[in-house]
């Protein structure tokens, strides 16, 4: 059974820093691309940031400059490093990968959501 396991969020005060970590657990063969997905009280998720697993990586224009993602193929775990947080950083936030191959098959999986907290 894959599991997406994250942690890492809390309270900040703006202009803080948060590394978020999600790590991968089960009978895994491959992992395709990773990201990080937020989810503000009443909007839709969004894309904060996404890594191939050759280490390519896209951003939002939000949080460009600002968030880095980066992996660790080894360990199977993804990270966020958030510096600079301001308020509108504040949302829940999800790890995703798109595509994990296991002897059953290949399918996305989510992870159950950190709570990022940035205050004024």
């Amino acid at each position: 059974q894959v599991q997406l396991v994250e942690s890492g969020g809390g309270l900040v005060q703006a202009g803080g820093s948060l590394r978020l970590s999600c790590a991968a657990s089960g009978s895994i063969l491959t992992i395709n691309d990773m990201g990080w997905y937020r989810q503000a009280p009443g909007k839709q998720r969004e894309l904060v940031a996404a890594i191939s697993s050759g280490g390519s990586t896209i951003y939002a224009d939000s949080v460009k400059g600002r968030f880095t993602i980066s992996r660790d193929n080894a360990k199977r775990t993804v990270y966020l490093q958030m510096n600079s947080l301001k308020p509108e950083d504040t949302a829940v936030y999800y790890c995703n990968a798109d595509r994990i191959v296991t002897m059953r098959g290949a399918r996305g999986y989510w992870g159950q959501g950190t709570q990022v907290t940035v205050s004024s």
